[in-house]
């Protein structure tokens, strides 16, 4: 479908819980795990993905909170990859619950996964999620031994903590099929909003001569890739503040509330708790076409925006 705007959205991040077991610095620190509240069944989410299918959307990401929390989970992608015009679906993960999982996500229909890693120190990684590393890097080898590729990994730069550990997250690429994503700070939660602790993409790329440009992968890519000598990935730099890609943007949100979120750098939200209570397949439909419509031109990421919801909440 085409927005107000003349962009093509065709890409649905869809949030299946605010639920999480971490509790990252720049996410959701300051909380313990999430009630389930309001979240949607399997059913529901079925529901809505069949509708975004109709309007043009064929790629769906599940996002969390943590996903793999969902006891239905692999009902849940099931019921998605059913969808005939869904042609691919993907999964965020924190991988702490990925062990012995990555064979059955990948007979449910998962195509592949991305990863977050922040950090190769396995004290400072327990200091800025409240979880262990050396899970982390057991379940990118079992992701990447099920064929859930190309396996990326979204690393979060935060000045002080992790910006010296930029060229040794980039070697996890060098004898991997992975990509490796290096993610500026947003505006989102306690810690995005001190601009202290933001790093520009452009400073690190600027420090690294051998990082060699690569054509994107698809349409409305937000990263820019680079390869590197001799390593089987790549690295790709996602820059939503220094490098704004709002007109190529083809994405829209669904909460685990059902709340549709058309931009991340927007408060705003169109509810479909009643459309999906109506069982009217295309009163639910309207709702999502009238929200992508009306998808805004651009985040206010740059403008002092505050968002009233945590990266958690939201969907990653």
């Amino acid at each position: 479908m085409i927005d107000q705007f003349g962009r093509s959205i065709d890409y649905l991040r869809l949030s299946v819980t605010e639920r999480c077991t971490l509790r990252c610095t720049y996410c959701r620190v300051e909380e313990g795990i999430c009630p389930k509240a309001a979240e949607l069944s399997a059913d529901e989410y079925a529901r809505i993905g069949k509708a975004c299918a109709r309007l043009g959307i064929h790629k769906v990401r599940i996002t969390g909170g943590e996903p793999l929390l969902r006891k239905d989970i692999l009902e849940i992608i099931q019921k998605l990859s059913a969808i005939d015009a869904i042609t691919e679906i993907t999964m965020t993960t924190n991988a702490q619950q990925l062990a012995g999982r990555a064979n059955a996500l990948k007979e449910a229909g998962l195509k592949r996964l991305n990863i977050s890693l922040d950090t190769l120190d396995a004290a400072k990684y327990h200091e800025m999620t409240g979880g262990e590393l050396s899970t982390v890097l057991s379940a990118i080898d079992e992701a990447i031994e099920a064929q859930l590729l190309p396996l990326k990994i979204n690393t979060v730069i935060v000045k002080g903590k992790n910006d010296d550990e930029v060229d040794d997250l980039m070697a996890l690429a060098k004898e991997r099929p992975i990509e490796v994503r290096f993610i500026e700070l947003m505006p989102i939660g306690a810690l995005g909003q001190n601009d202290a602790m933001r790093v520009n993409n452009d400073v690190l790329i600027a420090a690294r001569p051998f990082l060699q440009p690569l054509p994107p992968c698809y349409p409305g890519q937000p990263a820019r890739d680079y390869a590197v000598d001799g390593y089987m990935g790549r690295v790709g730099f996602i820059s939503p503040l220094s490098h704004k890609f709002c007109a190529s943007c083809n994405r829209i949100r669904v909460m685990s509330d059902g709340k549709i979120r058309p931009c991340l750098g927007s408060n705003m939200e169109i509810e479909t708790k009643e459309a999906l209570a109506s069982k009217d397949d295309e009163v639910l439909l309207e709702t999502i076409r009238n929200a992508i419509y009306h998808k805004p031109d651009g985040h206010h990421f740059n403008t002092g925006f505050i968002s009233e919801k945590n990266m958690s909440r939201i969907g990653g």
